[in-house]
């Protein structure tokens, strides 16, 4: 076991004291970077590089290689792989993203499906973890991940990306008995990645939930948090020595951040339509919070992304607990060196805050 040179992510996710407020970012590898391109390019096509372990181990280090203040790894991979693994067919269309070859309608489609088996039909997932952490060689910690059931589900009933979730809802209120077996299903799915992911080396991870936010109040607390508590109840907690904390990240879930910190979560993430210091007085010391900056800030020039930075950081206050993100990933036109500006302000503003 590889010793961690730089744990203040994991710190500040327990709420333990850090010197500054550390910080990722939500796809830190991607195509933003032109090296990442090139790597794309090598690979030939998305899916062969995320089933690539020593392309996906490349491109996972390319930012740290670029930015030293980079306080975590994040696997490269997909959130789609399980649907995949369950043998429905993912592939991406130029300009309609991922697509569905087989969809789910019915509640015999659900009973179809298998429970993959994490080491040997995502085994490629697994590998690119280990090659990662050797490569890291405790450099910083190592992020895993998966998407929640409900955001999974959505992809393979609609067969792909949806605007209004049409066929999702309408299973949702029609057949409730099928869209509770498909999520079910997919958190012992999701249960058993993340398990993999832990075994191999993660030392953290993220239930992305993108479209929980999508649901009323009611419907979120049954299709999806309920799911969601089910997985972060199954987790490994202890690995390598270490507490594995978990962060779940509902965008669009501001407004039920009360009830997903009941859900056993070490923190929540947050997108940047709720202000961080209401958060953390509605959920005060129960989780640590991450987040928020708006991506499209870094579209601005440094001294803009700069002020954004100091306020959020302001926002929170002082002391541990705040691991600083974007609200959502970056995006492809940022410029990199806004980037570079987003992370030195982050760790140089944010020491006042940790005295």
């Amino acid at each position: 076991m590889t010793e961690l040179k730089n744990d203040r992510f994991l710190r500040a996710l327990l709420k333990q004291p850090v010197d500054v407020t550390p910080v990722w970012m939500m796809r830190q590898a991607g195509r933003y970077l032109p090296e990442y391109r090139a790597t794309r390019a090598k690979a030939g096509d998305f899916m062969s590089l995320c089933k690539n372990p020593e392309l996906a181990c490349e491109v996972t280090i390319q930012p740290l290689d670029r930015y030293p203040q980079l306080d975590a790894a994040i696997l490269f991979s997909d959130i789609l792989t399980i649907p995949d693994a369950m043998g429905l067919g993912l592939y991406f269309e130029s300009g309609e993203g991922p697509r569905f070859r087989k969809v789910v309608n019915t509640l015999a489609d659900i009973e179809a499906l298998p429970v993959p088996d994490a080491d040997k039909d995502l085994g490629y997932v697994m590998e690119a973890v280990r090659t990662i952490r050797r490569e890291l060689n405790g450099r910083v910690p190592l992020i895993g991940f998966s998407g929640s059931p409900w955001t999974l589900a959505t992809y393979m009933v609609e067969g792909g990306s949806s605007r209004d979730f049409r066929k999702s809802k309408a299973m949702l209120y029609d057949n409730p008995q099928a869209m509770h077996a498909l999520l079910d299903k997919l958190a012992r799915a999701v249960t058993a990645y993340l398990n993999g992911q832990i075994r191999a080396g993660a030392q953290a991870v993220q239930i992305f939930d993108s479209w929980g936010g999508a649901l009323s109040a009611a419907a979120f607390q049954e299709f999806s948090l309920r799911y969601m508590r089910q997985i972060v109840d199954g987790l490994i907690r202890e690995h390598e020595g270490r507490r594995v904390p978990v962060i779940l990240f509902t965008k669009g879930g501001g407004l039920w951040l009360e009830a997903m910190a009941e859900s056993g979560a070490e923190a929540l993430g947050l997108d940047w339509t709720c202000d961080i210091g209401s958060a953390r007085a509605r959920v005060g010391a129960k989780v640590a919070l991450q987040g928020n900056m708006d991506p499209s800030v870094l579209y601005a020039k440094p001294a803009a992304i700069r002020a954004e930075v100091a306020r959020i950081l302001a926002a929170y206050g002082e002391g541990s607990g705040h691991v600083f993100n974007l609200g959502h990933g970056i995006t492809p036109e940022v410029d990199p060196a806004h980037a570079g500006a987003f992370f030195e302000a982050v760790h140089e503003l944010s020491a006042a805050y940790h005295r």
